[in-house]
């Protein structure tokens, strides 16, 4: 019995989300739907901006990876999450939620002065959200952050696509990867954002290595990672990089190959107000199910509700006993 089910490795944010309409978009300048990293300077141009407007999240730790691994951890995963935050007070406020998560992290090494990293996001009336990501500190996470005993004793390694940025951050993931495969712990990537398969694509493919175990991306990333209009030739393209992947199609549900059936999963009716945090929802309740021995389909079955849930609130999560009656309903236990 390995110590940990999900071991994951990704940026260190703390997220605030603030309700905006198209045209407040086109006049900031901000690209819609998609992730955009901007430094210091522009995140406070575009906070003046948006004086005055609702703010629908209190500030909270994010990031698409530790997303994932909280998500997994209110399901009742035990999760390790390596990252790298600064000696400041967001750097304390990320580390002590994921303490209250249960989640593991090196919590006591001395932290280097900096910035943590920060995200702003931005929700449309469509739902769509469009963030603006200064990475901070956390553009220098690295194979330093790794903790290769912890890794090793974990059912999967865990790395978001956005590490592809960062020079560091991409070998920490591709060294994540081969600890992982040294040790039999399998391997599960996300691509993260559609920005990150059209600019970073060779990236990816270095953090793929040979193949991985199981990919998680959405239907938008799928078609730009094969350069097709058909998903039959992003499913064949996909296959070619991971022995098992799950293709979320927002309202449409989800794809989920096993490695030898491709099963579709239904979608859940909602009313969507903000898409912040879905993907990253679905990867969280999808490893949890696997993780305890759950098959493909009711994995993407809780996953696909999950993700369902997320939408219809603002902020990336849900509240700790949410998990609890999702589970209970989906699973029976």
């Amino acid at each position: 019995m390995r110590k940990y089910h999900v071991y994951g490795i990704g940026a260190a944010l703390v997220d605030t989300e603030i309700e905006v309409n198209d045209h407040e978009l086109s006049a900031m300048g901000v690209e819609k739907g998609l992730m955009t990293l901007v430094d210091e300077t522009r995140q406070q141009e575009l906070l003046g901006h948006l004086e005055g407007h609702l703010v629908h999240s209190k500030q909270t730790s994010g990031g698409s990876a530790c997303n994932s691994i909280v998500a997994a951890a209110w399901f009742g995963a035990k999760g390790y999450y390596s990252c790298k935050v600064a000696d400041d007070d967001f750097g304390q406020l990320f580390l002590s939620e994921l303490k209250s998560a249960g989640i593991d992290a090196d919590f006591d090494s001395e932290r280097d002065s900096g910035i943590t990293g920060k995200c702003l996001v931005l929700i449309s009336p469509d739902a769509e959200r469009s963030m603006n990501t200064h990475l901070g500190i956390s553009a220098e996470l690295s194979i330093k952050e790794l903790n290769e005993q912890a890794l090793a004793d974990s059912q999967y390694f865990y790395a978001e696509g956005y590490l592809v940025t960062s020079d560091t951050g991409r070998a920490a993931a591709i060294r994540g990867r081969e600890v992982a495969e040294q040790h039999g712990v399998k391997t599960a990537f996300s691509f993260s954002d559609p920005g990150m398969v059209s600019f970073f694509k060779d990236g990816l493919k270095d953090m793929l290595g040979s193949g991985v175990d199981l990919l998680f991306c959405n239907e938008a990333e799928a078609l730009g990672w094969a350069d097709t209009d058909s998903i039959e030739t992003a499913i064949a393209e996909i296959k070619k990089v991971s022995r098992s992947f799950a293709i979320t199609l927002g309202a449409k549900g989800a794809l989920v190959f096993d490695g030898e059936t491709l099963h579709e999963i239904a979608p859940h009716a909602v009313k969507a107000v903000d898409t912040n945090g879905a993907g990253d929802m679905f990867a969280g309740a999808f490893l949890y199910a696997i993780s305890h021995g759950y098959d493909y389909r009711k994995a993407g079955e809780l996953a696909s509700r999950a993700a369902a849930e997320v939408v219809s609130q603002y902020g990336p999560r849900l509240q700790g006993p949410a998990h609890t009656t999702l589970r209970q309903s989906v699973l029976g236990s």
